[in-house]
């Protein structure tokens, strides 16, 4: 049986959130999602149809928006576009399981329709169009879908085909991918192809997917190794992956990660400081996932005025953990030993390699278990702290300092303003 999937994107969803609950209609609103406490060069988080119709990008800087347009700015309220997600995501659920379901992201998912067409006497079509007048109807919100036979053709009938149609749904076979889209330029509207490697295609005159098909694989392969199989599969259209096998699919290594990019430029020492608070959210984090890590890697990123290669490094811990104690001390050494004390600081990125789950880990002798014992019952009593009062709620003293971030960073989520 021939796969139908639906791949449902929510329009300008920060922006018509905003909009929705001004009691206004994104599609002829002129408003911005973006903080207006940073500078003006700040990226919107998210525009209005209204403002795309009279050419301002998405996601743009402030700066870039002409003056002659009225706008309304509204902060970020990342807690209010989540339970948004959540109700819809609700919507979805009466009509699929959420074993048919696959979050992108937080405006966009892929359903597998294909077991449901049947049992509703309806095309994927109609489904689609019944879920998105739900979604509009209790939420204001309007939504844009691809329908596919399989998961490549879905988002490429929702990226490229859904914007050019009256109801804002795109409908795509191999054949008609071979037959609309196989000339169609730029290329990078193509999901996965960048402007590197369209100006690595250009450069043999490649430009069209069409193009891509008719170039001898060999070729491909030289250029982009592995991926190549990636890529000339898209070409003509073929993915073989399902929601199954995305939902199946374990990493055969594991790890966590934390970046942060500062406000201004920072100091050696007020780089230090948040990194060591950086490291150590992250050891409660694995303390809450029961899980620990013999490695820590460190990228710092020095001002953009600078131009500047950022400094890379990476060290072995002598046992795994979790502990603040034992990861703290290692990020602080390694970040001494890698910085240019110098040069100020705009980006940190940490990266805690080789998770395991606790238990997992090779012991030592040389370390006090009793010690290990009493720092992760103190972090867990911090960790039940957090959640039930908030992530302010308790702080280490650094966390006070001047230049520290984690308390307006606890305030956040995904970098930005929780809106509570």
């Amino acid at each position: 049986m021939e796969r139908q999937y639906l791949c449902i994107d929510l329009k300008s969803f920060y922006a018509s959130v905003e909009c929705v609950d001004r009691g206004l209609d994104p599609m002829t609103t002129n408003l911005v999602v973006a903080d207006p406490q940073r500078s003006d060069k700040t990226i919107c988080l998210a525009i209005t149809p209204a403002m795309k119709a009279l050419g301002v990008h998405n996601r743009c800087r402030m700066f870039e928006i002409p003056p002659t347009i009225d706008y309304i700015i509204a902060p970020p309220r990342m807690k209010r576009y989540i339970d948004y997600s959540a109700e819809i995501y609700e919507i979805y659920l009466r009509y699929v399981s959420r074993d048919d379901i696959h979050v992108y992201s937080i405006d966009e998912v892929f359903i597998d329709v294909t077991n449901y067409l049947t049992l509703y006497g309806m095309t994927a079509r109609q489904l689609a169009v019944r879920m998105m007048e739900d979604i509009f109807r209790e939420l204001g919100v309007r939504a844009a879908c691809g329908i596919g036979t399989n998961l490549y053709l879905t988002k490429i009938a929702l990226d490229i085909t859904a914007k050019h149609a009256a109801d804002f749904i795109g409908e795509l076979d191999e054949e008609g991918y071979h037959r609309t889209l196989w000339d169609h330029k730029p290329i990078t509207d193509f999901w996965r192809i960048g402007p590197g490697t369209a100006r690595r295609l250009h450069n043999f005159g490649i430009d069209t997917m069409r193009d891509i098909t008719n170039t001898p694989e060999n070729l491909l392969y030289r250029l982009f190794g592995v991926d190549a199989e990636l890529l000339i599969d898209h070409a003509w259209g073929r993915e073989p992956t399902t929601i199954a096998d995305i939902k199946n699919y374990r990493a055969k290594t594991n790890c966590l990660t934390s970046g942060q990019v500062l406000m201004r430029d920072y100091g050696r020492e007020e780089a230090r400081l948040v990194l060591k608070e950086m490291v150590d959210a992250l050891c409660l984090d694995m303390v809450d996932k029961g899980v620990v890590t013999n490695s820590l890697t460190l990228m710092v990123g020095y001002s953009n005025a600078l131009h500047l290669p950022a400094a890379h490094g990476s060290t072995t811990l002598e046992v795994a953990g979790n502990s603040d104690k034992l990861l703290i001390p290692a990020a602080a050494a390694l970040f001494d030993r890698i910085v240019d004390p110098q040069h100020p600081i705009r980006r940190l990125n940490v990266t805690c390699n080789h998770v395991v789950e606790e238990g997992a880990e090779q012991c030592s002798l040389f370390v006090d278990q009793r010690e290990v014992r009493r720092t992760h019952q103190l972090q867990t009593a911090v960790l039940d702290i957090k959640k039930k009062f908030g992530k302010n709620a308790i702080l280490k003293g650094m966390s006070l300092e001047e230049g520290a971030t984690a308390r307006e960073r606890n305030r956040q989520i995904g970098g930005h303003k929780s809106g509570e």
